[in-house]
């Protein structure tokens, strides 16, 4: 079964919204029946996928199930998140976008239930998606309790005031940082231990932003408020400190261009860490 995303820029995929939520949830569904014969976790999918109607409950089944406490229990974060994904259904756009290419540029996942119920950057990713709606509706307290537990279960911390497009593959997910004012567009793929944060002596507006169809390679860091251009990479282990231009890979510490892109390229799909100019 293929999950179509229309495209209109190359860079920005873009999904069907309501059409490509139920296409996930019955892709999703489709995936479970051949894990039911499984021992170990027949009993993980009847709960969070058979015993769910639909996307949204699903997911605050499972985020809710990851990072619950002592203190704060699973069916209290349960309601609380399912009322968000009501509330701002864009959200579950997004969360199925995210899911389609997860699957589609990872060669690890061989369907689209293993990174829904397994891959931290994944289901941090969606936490994260419902810290930064209870932030911008003024609840600071639980948006930051939501980001300390994304922290603590899925070893990345992202700021809940922190912008994210959708179609974002977060792979690995160990030690990403992600600061309060970062902005990251459609289509990109981070890899692990990437850094979008701050110089450390600015205020107000100070963290990157990441256009539509970037790869961020595994330990690049992205400093201060600078973009990175639409549909670049930085290559893995790069320091950047300075604007990057569209269409191009920059390299080095502090990263420099080191190749023009075609314009028709989308590195955050390809995935490829090659930076030869000469390729």
């Amino acid at each position: 079964m293929t999950i179509e995303l229309s495209i209109e820029n190359p860079c920005v995929p873009q999904a069907e919204a309501d059409s490509s939520v139920r296409a996930v949830w019955n892709r999703l569904s489709l995936d479970a029946s051949s894990s039911r014969n499984e021992p170990l976790i027949a009993g993980l999918v009847l709960d969070l996928i058979d015993g769910c109607d639909d996307l949204g409950e699903s997911l605050a089944r499972i985020a809710a199930s990851r990072i619950a406490t002592p203190e704060i229990g699973r069916h209290v974060l349960e309601k609380e998140i399912r009322a968000v994904l009501v509330e701002h259904p864009h959200v579950l756009d997004a969360v199925a976008a995210d899911l389609v290419v997860s699957y589609e540029r990872n060669p690890a996942y061989p369907n689209y239930l293993v990174p829904y119920l397994f891959a931290k950057g994944f289901l941090g990713l969606q936490v994260h998606r419902v810290a930064h709606e209870m932030w911008n509706s003024g609840r600071v307290m639980a948006a930051s309790f939501l980001q300390s537990r994304i922290s603590e279960v899925f070893a990345m911390d992202i700021h809940p005031a922190a912008r994210v497009g959708s179609g974002i593959l977060v792979d690995h997910a160990t030690g990403i940082v992600v600061g309060e004012t970062c902005a990251i567009g459609d289509g990109v793929s981070i890899l692990q231990g990437v850094t979008l944060g701050g110089t450390g002596n600015e205020d107000g507006d100070r963290h990157p932003k990441i256009g539509s169809g970037v790869l961020l390679s595994a330990g690049s860091i992205v400093l201060g408020n600078v973009r990175v251009g639409d549909c670049s990479k930085v290559a893995a282990g790069s320091v950047v400190l300075h604007e990057v231009p569209p269409h191009t890979t920059v390299a080095g510490v502090p990263a420099k261009v080191v190749r023009r892109h075609a314009d028709s390229l989308v590195p955050a799909e390809r995935m490829d860490q090659e930076i030869d100019p000469r390729a």
